[in-house]
């Protein structure tokens, strides 16, 4: 029995490990435990625990983050997998097989820059990433398609839609802005025209709701929700935004993870470009382009595009009544940013992950 630790940097990692897990679970031979940094909010850290518990995931949770490292070395994993570098070199031992799976396929730097020398596996979402990979002197790289998706072709999320108590007669949009830079300040006045004739379901990152600079984003969504029919919140509980892909014909985003995500279903998209820059990135902005994955950015062709907010009801409703637009530039984005979409991606990086297991046994 192989003892397996997922290191989460935050609550918004679990979606990535999840599919991992459940895997891991089928095949009966490992013994699973989650943790997440003492640092972190404790809101946040209460919603991971109540996760996990929902999950029957083992949590290591201690008072302080000192005792929580010496806690993880002292059980001595044969497996810990993270979705960035983060605490790793403090948990980790020669002996353990390390495995990265990362926290996002977006549009950030960050992707290229977040490793370690101690990765002895790392999960790869696509062929065009391996090579991106590959350029920048990354190694121990196994092309396994994005884990996060697996749930989209495993899972049926049929009765979300009623659930949320939203009319199962309209199409729905989903809205999930990143928080910097956002879309957010300059469509909230555009939102509640959207929800007269369509459903809207709103999901925040993770930052929105435990980050003290950013959670006046939250404050001015849950005031949105309360005060217009046809639009829900997924509260700050609801850290998985898989199920919301499921049930929603039309995607609107930004600077995130999340359009190269929806691709999965080959379903219309919305970038909104309509954003602020802070004062800091607007006179030196190199400083954000250097955090940008300009190339990638460059290369979104399989959404339309909003600069003017007043531009985003037409431009959705169009995308609504003709999905069929943009399909063939989806597909090919599929193939270039998603590996395969036949919900095995978790399986691929399991069986990584036991024949390293069996290397280090031999």
């Amino acid at each position: 029995m192989a003892k397996v630790l997922f290191e989460n940097h935050h609550l918004y990692y679990l979606p990535n490990f999840i599919p991992v897990i459940e895997e891991m679970r089928k095949r009966g031979q490992y013994e699973i435990f989650a943790s997440i940094p003492h640092m972190m909010d404790e809101e946040e850290k209460t919603t991971f625990v109540s996760a996990c518990d929902k999950l029957n995931i083992n949590t290591i949770i201690e008072k302080s983050e000192e005792l929580r490292l010496s806690k993880i070395k002292d059980n001595l994993f044969d497996v810990v997998i993270v979705g960035n570098v983060g605490q790793l070199n403090k948990i980790i031992d020669d002996r353990e097989v390390s495995v990265m799976i990362y926290h996002g396929i977006g549009l950030k730097q960050s992707y290229y820059n977040d490793i370690d020398s101690r990765i002895d596996l790392r999960s790869v979402e696509s062929e065009s990433r391996m090579v991106e990979l590959v350029s920048h002197g990354h190694d121990n790289l196994v092309l396994t398609g994005y884990t996060k998706c697996d749930p989209l072709v495993t899972d049926n999320n049929d009765s979300i839609l009623a659930n949320l108590d939203l009319d199962t007669d309209l199409k729905t949009i989903l809205y999930a802005p990143s928080f910097y830079p956002t879309s957010l300040d300059k469509l909230i006045p555009i939102l509640p025209k959207l929800s007269c004739e369509t459903n809207l379901v709103i999901k925040l990152h993770n930052f929105s709701w435990y980050q003290d600079r950013y959670k006046y984003q939250s404050e001015k969504m849950i005031e949105l929700a309360d005060n217009n029919k046809n639009i829900f919140l997924a509260s700050h509980n609801d850290y998985n935004i898989i199920p919301y892909y499921s049930i929603a014909d039309l995607l609107i985003s930004d600077i995130s993870s999340t359009m190269f995500e929806y691709l999965y279903l080959n379903r219309p998209i919305i970038m909104a470009e309509c954003f602020e820059l802070r004062l800091k990135h607007k006179i030196l902005k190199q400083r954000f382009i250097k955090r940008m994955d300009l190339k990638r950015m460059e290369g979104i062709d399989f959404a339309m595009k909003v600069n003017d907010p007043e531009d985003l009801i037409s431009l959705t409703y169009h995308g609504l009544e003709h999905p069929e637009d943009l399909e063939s530039e989806r597909l090919s984005a599929q193939k270039e940013y998603l590996f395969k979409v036949d919900g095995k991606a978790s399986s691929r990086i399991v069986d990584a992950i036991e024949s390293k297991l069996s290397g280090a046994q031999n």
